[in-house]
């Protein structure tokens, strides 16, 4: 009588702890899921307002003179000038200047510019492959809105074979030169160091 006392009393035991168990199971699972969705949502959220706040940046940049961050440059050096200063949402500044210029006066030009560290400067300027800038302009394209940048500028730099691009790092502006030869047409992108 004992034996079927006990065997009555733990069967009953075991099929609650294995109701218990899974439900034990069946919260965590839905907790997981529930988690990995939140997370996955906040990841979305924070990509689409980094990207937001960088196109926001771009549109909101104010026109800036290449005298201004170039001091000394003079009317002779460059002519059709137009430029824009912007600042990313991590605080880096930046510049983009588009304008016409001779290679042959210009390098000089900003190879001379005042540095406020000479150690972290290039004396000259690095004649550099260009494949590594189209991959960022056909990369950073794909999310830019319409209108946000001229799309003929862009494909003139992704095809035209007479495009030379250079990389200068005057402390603590850091640029990147792309020139047209045959129109002497310069796209200048300036980073601010900190």
């Amino acid at each position: 009588m004992k034996k079927f006392i006990l065997a009555v009393t733990i069967v009953p035991l075991v099929i609650s702890c294995n109701k218990i168990g899974e439900k034990i199971d069946q919260t965590v699972q839905k907790t997981t899921e529930t988690v990995q969705q939140k997370a996955q949502a906040a990841v979305e959220e924070r990509v689409k307002n980094t990207v937001n706040e960088s196109i926001k940046s771009l549109t909101n940049s104010q026109d800036i003179q290449f005298n201004d961050v170039f001091p000394n440059s003079g009317k002779d050096l460059i002519s059709a000038e137009s430029g824009k200063k912007f600042v990313f949402p991590n605080g880096t500044e930046g510049y983009i200047f588009k304008y016409k210029a001779d290679k042959e006066t210009l390098i000089p030009f900003l190879e001379g510019q005042a540095t406020t560290n000479e150690s972290k400067s290039d004396q000259k300027a690095r004649k550099i492959n260009g494949q590594s800038i189209i991959d960022k302009i056909s990369f950073i394209e794909k999310f830019l809105p319409e209108n946000t940048i001229d799309k003929n500028i862009l494909e003139d730099i992704k095809n035209d074979d007479g495009i030379e691009y250079y990389k200068l790092k005057r402390f603590p502006n850091s640029s990147t030169i792309i020139y047209n030869s045959k129109n002497k047409t310069v796209l200048q992108y300036v980073e601010v160091n900190k």
